[in-house]
């Protein structure tokens, strides 16, 4: 698993599966977030599986599941409500990228400086740009 931090708040990777949720919970997290449509995977366990696995490590499984180029904003309201909620949550998808996109939105909303989220990002190897125009407070 490539964990990458975007602030102290947030880290997020590629798909993990339910014994990477153990890691994650001993290492602190306290929400996992899936931004995967289930089934876009069958190498990668169900929704219920992880949630499951989380539920025995002690944390919290949310889904936020939606394709590349479909994100809403109704996914960056429900990300800053994650947020909001717990001091440490990691996200993934199939790379990384959509966690990092949903993150930027859900930041925008909670009044971020959209240059300081490209810098976060860039550091950890992602581009926001898109996010950063289409994504208002």
């Amino acid at each position: 698993m490539n964990i990458k931090e975007l602030d102290d708040q947030v880290s997020v990777s590629e798909h993990i599966n339910c014994e990477a949720i153990i890691s994650l919970a001993q290492s602190g997290v306290q929400v996992v977030v899936c931004n995967c449509p289930e089934g876009e995977s069958e190498a990668h366990p169900s929704y219920t599986e992880m949630e499951q696995a989380a539920e025995e490590a002690g944390i919290k499984f949310v889904a936020i599941p939606f394709t590349r180029g479909r994100m809403m904003r109704e996914h960056c309201e429900a990300f800053r409500d994650v947020l909001q909620a717990a001091s440490k949550v990691h996200a993934f998808c199939r790379t990384g990228n959509r966690s990092s996109q949903v993150w930027a939105g859900a930041k925008i909303l909670m009044g971020a400086d959209k240059q300081e989220l490209r810098s976060m990002a860039q550091e950890a190897g992602f581009d926001i740009s898109a996010t950063l125009i289409t994504i208002e407070p």
